[in-house]
């Protein structure tokens, strides 16, 4: 049983870890919002074709008051991961021999293969430990930016009027 109030993913992602999970987008899109705001951005209409700045101000707006409760809070994603552990009795999907395999755990190790290290982590030294561990790189200002960033980053080219 973990004794302490950990931010982690059943499906093994370490939520303190991703800016969604710990706040940073939320942080970040609120101090954008308040410095578009400030600014006063609306004039941009004109002058690129493409860009709608009420659209774009909803976005900022969601994101600022939006973050992931987390999956242990009943947040997160709908997902198998939490109805199969929960089936099994585990805390999380990490602690399932089928971990390497699982349907289920197909699209974290997909996404984030650095679970699969996860894993690993949890059978070498346990889950309380492995999650320690996880806690300690979440204060340092370690997080899944990096990995996130070479995945997902895309060059976005606007169209003037």
């Amino acid at each position: 049983m973990v004794s302490k109030n950990y931010q982690y993913g059943i499906c093994g992602v370490y939520c303190g870890q991703c800016p969604n999970g710990n706040g940073r987008v939320k942080m970040i899109a609120g101090e954008l919002k308040r410095l578009v705001d400030t600014v006063r951005y609306d004039w941009v209409n004109y002058v690129v074709k493409s860009f709608k700045f009420e659209e774009f101000r909803k976005g900022l707006e969601w994101f600022a008051s939006a973050q992931c409760p987390m999956c242990l809070n009943g947040g997160g994603a709908p997902c198998e991961n939490r109805k199969c552990a929960s089936q099994k009795k585990l805390e999380s999907c990490l602690l399932c021999n089928d971990y390497l395999t699982c349907k289920h755990t197909e699209y974290q190790r997909d996404w984030y293969p650095f679970v699969v290290d996860n894993y690993n982590s949890v059978k070498q030294v346990g889950f309380q430990k492995h999650l320690e561990e996880k806690e300690e790189r979440s204060k340092a200002g370690i997080d899944l930016m990096g990995h996130l960033e070479r995945r997902c980053c895309k060059v976005v080219k606007l169209e003037e009027k």
